[in-house]
């Protein structure tokens, strides 16, 4: 059954939650009579926001006389989705959005604030669940094997990216003394560094040594991880 089905059969409160690591603040619109109410939560009191939505649920369950739905968004973001999976388990149909497929309005001149920002999200949620889909784009949460999958490829990304960074910058220092051959990836690179000399024919300055060196060793600390990964 849809999101759209269901709200037909139940009435449902509808939430929104803009996360924030110093706060979480919920808008909140009454499946009885429609009033929008916000509330403030510490960052990651997820505790604290699981019991609101069942006080709201059981509150709005006495006043209607019968089952009340609970539909809850936020936007996907540095959280992932531990929050999406723990509002699941508390019987709550959640929705994750993707923030960049999110309508804004350009001619709109008022100020943005957390407080218009959450109500603009639980309005994304209202008009999805009435059966608009073009309001937004619904990430669809991978499950935590899923997501576990997946990070050995990133680690091994960024550990690519450290490997670049690090050659690109033991060349920077050794070019500015004229030297332009080294290549740091090859397997003599301390025996080749120990008897370089600058294009002037001197050796190289001490604390510039030192320097390099300490960047040949962070290369292969990534280079023994990305051997692992």
């Amino acid at each position: 059954m849809t999101s759209q089905s269901q709200s037909a059969a139940q009435a449902t409160i509808f939430i929104a939650i803009e996360l924030s690591r110093t706060g979480w603040l919920v808008a909140v619109q009454n499946a009885s009579d429609g009033r929008l109410g916000r509330h403030k939560l510490p960052g990651g009191d997820v505790d604290g926001l699981v019991a609101l939505i069942e006080r709201l649920r059981l509150r709005e369950e006495r006043r209607i006389g019968g089952p009340v739905e609970v539909a809850a968004c936020h936007e996907a973001g540095y959280d992932g989705f531990w929050l999406h999976r723990r509002l699941v388990t508390a019987g709550v149909v959640s929705h994750v959005i993707d923030p960049t497929s999110l309508q804004i309005d350009r001619r709109a001149r008022r100020v943005k604030t957390d407080a218009t920002d959450v109500e603009a999200l639980l309005r994304t949620l209202m008009a999805y669940w009435r059966g608009e889909p073009r309001v937004c784009r619904m990430v669809r949460p991978p499950s935590i094997d899923e997501e576990d999958a997946k990070r050995l490829h990133r680690e091994r990304h960024r550990l690519i990216k450290e490997r670049v960074a690090h050659v690109n910058r033991i060349k920077a220092l050794l070019a500015t003394q004229g030297i332009y051959e080294y290549q740091p990836l090859r397997a003599d690179r301390h025996e080749r560094l120990a008897g370089l000399v600058t294009a002037n024919g001197t050796s190289l300055p001490p604390r510039l040594r030192a320097e390099v060196l300490r960047e040949v060793d962070r290369l292969e600390l990534v280079l023994t991880q990305l051997h692992d990964v």
